[in-house]
């Protein structure tokens, strides 16, 4: 495929940050009492650093300075002016328009030599893509090769593409009018009714992977009912699935992507529009630069490696991933690892991989039931957003232990102070159990909270 100038110019920066930039940084950040990369590993790839904005020991200072004085310095900081280019005025650089007249980047849907109207050029020996075939460098389509993955015939990886595709395509029917009618007069749809009318942003929260592997005809089933509740215009998403990898449902990483693909493709076409969403935890992050640590949550949870994790975020499958936090606290005191700093550890690991551009990224809380103080608030919902790691907290209002034992979300004074992020902030409420009546606690919820996750069957 030609090489354009355009793509010339921007090889020949990267070897140039390559080649000296991400050495120079690295030595500097040796040297560097603000470098934090300490934290991520030797792993960690060279081009990643990481440097401490405020240090721990300094947020305390920062907050103080902006809230002293009925918070005097904020009200009088106005916004910061800006640079801007007056592309008309003698003198200015600006983007130059190719082809059409219209400036394009490296992300342009167009492929390369296509500006024009014609088609991609693909050399000798050289495989292209055309409408989703592989293209050989004379023009012709190639099948599969036997024995490949994609060879619905060639072992485990194509015969759980092929299921994938089969279950997909046998779930993935979109809803009628009659059916989206008669979803909304369950109580799920009641409750979604109810949470809408009080201002708050609606997710579905149901289990797709037990329908999975009860075979497709149960899949499919599972699929058209919650199509027929998402599909009415107040729910916003759908989180189809939880503690992925980490519980026992499924033993294999191909089970658990041909799961995502099968269910993600299913609801793509029986609730388009909607965002999806996938619930899980990943062991290793918070261990930080403990190697010891890292290796041994490799062990325990083959499936949740950071890298199984992003595949599906990669693909695109999935437009939300919730970390649960359970795990940090008490999960690393092995290798002297409190809460704060795993919780640190976590997060730091999520932005150093810039996961929040594959996805949205939120944080699960199960630890705000029953007896709290409001430390424990700040250091389970203010600092995962304030560290920048999670876009969203997810709290859930009633845990039921394994007694049977039901304790309930009590920390919403404390809550109700965290004003500045409530948009920020989602509640996992079932109505099937609720405090006192659906209506009633939604109305509560939205009061502290800016969404809700509605557990449904």
């Amino acid at each position: 495929m030609r090489l354009t100038l355009r793509r010339a110019v921007a090889v020949g920066s990267m070897l140039t940050l390559i080649g000296v930039v991400a050495p120079a940084a690295a030595a500097h950040s040796e040297d560097d009492p603000r470098s934090c990369r300490d934290l991520m590993g030797a792993d960690a790839p060279a081009f990643i650093q990481c440097r401490w904005l405020a240090k721990p020991d300094e947020a305390f200072d920062v907050v103080k300075f902006w809230a002293d004085n009925d918070n005097a310095n904020l009200k009088e900081a106005t916004p910061y002016g800006g640079h801007f280019i007056d592309c008309s005025a003698p003198g200015s650089v600006c983007p130059v328009a190719e082809g059409d007249g219209t400036v394009r980047d490296e992300n342009s849907p167009l492929p390369e030599g296509a500006e024009d109207g014609g088609t991609p050029e693909c050399e000798a020996g050289q495989e292209c893509s055309v409408d989703g075939h592989a293209e050989g460098g004379d023009g012709t389509v190639s099948e599969a090769e036997p024995g490949s993955p994609a060879d619905p015939g060639s072992g485990t990886a194509g015969t759980a593409t092929t299921q994938t595709t089969q279950t997909a395509q046998a779930a993935a029917v979109p809803p009628t009018a009659a059916e989206i009618a008669a979803a909304a007069q369950t109580p799920a749809g009641r409750a979604v009714t109810s949470a809408r009318a009080t201002g708050l942003r609606v997710w579905l929260d149901t289990e797709l992977a037990d329908d999975w592997k009860a075979g497709p005809e149960a899949f499919a089933a599972a699929v058209k009912r919650v199509g027929a509740l998402a599909a009415r215009p107040e729910v916003a998403g759908i989180r189809f699935t939880a503690q992925l990898g980490y519980n026992t449902t499924f033993t294999k990483h191909e089970e658990i992507t041909a799961f995502v693909a099968g269910a993600a493709a299913a609801l793509r076409r029986a609730a388009p529009g909607k965002r999806l969403g996938v619930h899980t935890v990943v062991p290793a992050f918070a261990c930080g630069a403990d190697e010891a640590c890292k290796a041994e949550m490799a062990e325990r949870h083959p499936l949740l490696a950071p890298e199984k994790i992003e595949s599906s975020l990669v693909a695109g499958q999935v437009d939300q991933v919730t970390l649960d936090t359970g795990l940090l606290y008490g999960g690393y005191t092995a290798w002297n690892i409190d809460a704060a700093t795993a919780q640190r550890n976590q997060w730091i690991q999520v932005r150093a991989r810039a996961w929040d551009v594959l996805a949205q990224v939120a944080a699960e809380e199960t630890g705000l039931v029953g007896d709290v103080t409001a430390e424990e608030v700040a250091t389970r919902v203010s600092t995962p957003v304030m560290d920048g790691g999670a876009q969203q907290i997810n709290l859930w209002t009633r845990v039921q232990d394994a007694q049977g034992g039901v304790k309930h979300l009590t920390a919403w004074a404390e809550l109700a102070k965290l004003g500045p992020i409530q948009r920020r902030l989602a509640a996992v409420y079932n109505p099937a159990a609720p405090a006192t009546d659906p209506a009633a606690d939604l109305k509560k919820i939205s009061e502290v909270f800016g969404q809700v996750y509605l557990t449904t069957a």
